[in-house]
């Protein structure tokens, strides 16, 4: 016994960190964990305000100011993000009479209070009671009307060794969007379709490219300014040479590169500026509490929080703003992730008896 007390002793000196956690509670040897870490991806968007969220769910009792703080608050524990408070964002939008009924109305949002970007959420599904289940829509408008959509995969290590580290789920939600983008230039054409009073409404425009891998062809004074990531011009007649076998024609101008899932160089010129009124990021998704991924995930939170509060981490199920906020994170996590935020994990040492 005397020997057992003098190699804790031991121990103690030479490990500090472990002087905090009682010698009843800790075995000799400290548990290695190693806590996922996150970080702003993107330098252009790190001061950020968030909006009071919309409830379109169909439970009355969502406050969707107490949403927006849970996010807020979330947001601001990640390095890089400097978050604007939600009351700040209430008194800018009881002042200037802003409704945010439109991307204009955030974008104007956003250039009063001065930040990068203005997060509009929204509460697509709510249930308080076992197992909680909870869905949200989210939206970040940038000031700056030229950023266009960040797409899932954007800034992950595409064709180096590392890629084969992705994760499978994000390299489906990847090409999933890229798919989608690219599925917009060959959608047909079909004419005007029959409105609800008899009337024709007009015909449907081309879509137009929008995102990180395409951008809307330049005009004659602005020939020489190439948008970058675009594949090569539709060939001529003289160029049919170099045509596929058959004479088969390659791709439309519009058509969205892989290519640009990869950041491009700096440009010894600022871009041109094609406004959007598309989200810069937008994340949706639903969380429910008997969802596996999704308890082992709070179970992994709970683990690196040092929570005085008794019932571990399946309390967080029952106290509806303890959900509320775990979602966000999960929120949070999930889209900035699978846009290159996801970091190296951090080798954290804890004592086995303490939780």
């Amino acid at each position: 016994m005397v020997f057992l007390k003098l190699v804790c002793r031991l121990i103690l000196r030479s490990a500090p960190v472990l002087a905090f956690a009682p010698l009843w509670g800790c075995s000799l040897l400290p548990d290695i964990a190693h806590q996922p870490t996150l970080h702003n991806p993107f330098p252009q968007l790190s001061k950020v305000a968030v909006a009071p969220f919309f409830n379109l769910s169909s439970e009355p009792t969502v406050d969707g100011r107490q949403v927006a703080l849970a996010y807020q608050n979330e947001l601001q524990l990640v390095p890089g993000f400097e978050v604007v408070p939600v009351g700040v964002v209430e008194r800018a939008m009881q002042d200037y009479k802003v409704a945010l009924s439109g991307p204009q109305e955030a974008r104007r949002l956003a250039q009063m209070l001065g930040v990068d970007a203005v997060v509009i959420g929204a509460v697509t599904d709510f249930t308080p009671y076992y197992p909680p289940r909870c869905g949200l829509q989210v939206e970040w408008y940038a000031a700056n009307p030229g950023f266009h959509p960040i797409p899932p995969g954007y800034g992950l290590p595409w064709g180096t060794p590392e890629e084969k580290e992705i994760p499978a789920p994000l390299v489906f939600e990847a090409e999933f969007a890229l798919a989608k983008e690219q599925l917009k230039t060959q959608s047909p054409n079909c004419g005007s379709p029959i409105m609800a009073d008899g009337g024709m409404a007009s015909a449907p425009s081309a879509p137009s490219p929008e995102g990180p891998w395409t951008a809307p062809p330049p005009t004659a004074t602005e020939a020489t300014a190439s948008p970058p990531n675009l594949l090569p011009p539709h060939p001529t007649a003289s160029d049919s040479a170099s045509l596929p076998v058959g004479g088969v024609p390659g791709p439309p101008p519009g058509w969205p590169d892989p290519r640009g899932f990869v950041p491009p160089p700096p440009s010894p010129q600022p871009p041109t500026c094609w406004p959007s009124d598309a989200p810069v990021l937008k994340h949706m998704q639903t969380y429910n509490g008997h969802d596996v991924e999704f308890t082992e995930a709070l179970a992994s939170y709970y683990f690196f929080r040092d929570d005085a509060r008794f019932g571990g981490w399946q309390s967080y199920l029952q106290r509806s703003d303890d959900f509320i906020r775990f979602c966000c994170h999960m929120h949070i996590w999930e889209m900035l992730g699978a846009r290159g935020g996801a970091g190296e994990t951090r080798v954290v040492w804890r004592c086995s008896g303490v939780r």
